[in-house]
């Protein structure tokens, strides 16, 4: 199967490092004009500098701006103008005991997890719909269906990425446009590595540390390790091409079979 998005603009958040990185680097080798945004203008020009050297055939665009604020928003979507593809990959987690997160971290995942992407959905939706042709894919976690007991706050808000994502999709049904959300595994990126180092020995080798929180946290994975970035980007490249037109609504999984369903 050939993946062309030659003619297509993507936006992917938090695409300076990580999942989004990787999702960027690979929609860009389709053929696709991606736009890389983070916070800072500095690091996301130091990001396009970096896959412009991997790859210089490579079409991408620096989108700096805060996309959890309306102001940060309207910055991203002018530096890109119309939006074919939209992957909603920015996302914050981290360990806390369930009783001690506070009303504010509540609505600090909301907001960042969640309420982030329905604006850019909103603000994009509508063109894409005009066109007849879209892909709005939401980067959500097998945490939205097996709640870790460390991070329910998190959990919560993966599993509203999942709702976003159903009803958006029936809102554009028949026009041409797909929604559709992403059920990402545990993955070795590296906000995920000091995760790992937050629930394990720091001591450990890296290898060690990693078996070691398979073992303890993630024991009913299949895969039996961490899912690499580019395994998630090639499940997004696929659903965000014209191949995936009879995908829309679905919570596809790239879990590594951790959840453990025979249904997504």
């Amino acid at each position: 199967m050939l993946i062309d998005l030659h003619g297509r603009t993507a936006l992917v958040t938090g695409s300076t490092q990580g999942i989004g990185r990787a999702i960027a680097a690979t929609l860009a080798d389709a053929g696709a004009r991606v736009a890389i945004n983070g916070r800072s203008a500095e690091t996301v020009d130091a990001v396009v500098a970096e896959l412009l050297a991997e790859a210089p055939q490579r079409n991408l665009v620096a989108a700096p701006g805060d996309v959890t604020d309306e102001a940060g928003t309207d910055a991203v979507l002018s530096a890109i103008g119309h939006v074919d593809v939209l992957v909603n990959n920015l996302g914050i987690f981290g360990a806390e005991p369930a009783l001690d997160i506070t009303d504010d971290e509540w609505r600090r995942y909301f907001e960042v997890n969640v309420l982030a992407a329905v604006r850019l959905i909103r603000a994009t939706l509508p063109g894409m719909k005009e066109r007849g042709w879209g892909r709005v894919l939401n980067i959500a976690s097998d945490s939205a269906i097996v709640i870790p007991a460390e991070m329910i706050h998190y959990g919560m808000s993966k599993t509203a990425l999942l709702a976003v994502s159903r009803g958006f999709a029936k809102d554009a049904a028949g026009t041409g446009v797909t929604v559709n959300s992403v059920i990402a595994g545990p993955t070795h990126t590296g906000g995920v590595e000091s995760f790992v180092y937050e629930l394990v020995d720091p001591a450990l080798p890296w290898d060690e540390a990693q078996r070691e929180f398979m073992r303890l946290h993630r024991p009913q994975s299949l895969l039996q390790r961490l899912i690499e970035p580019q395994e998630i980007a090639n499940m997004v490249a696929y659903l965000s091409s014209p191949l995936a037109s009879a995908t829309t609504g679905a919570a596809v999984r790239v879990d590594g079979g951790y959840v453990d369903s025979i249904l997504p």
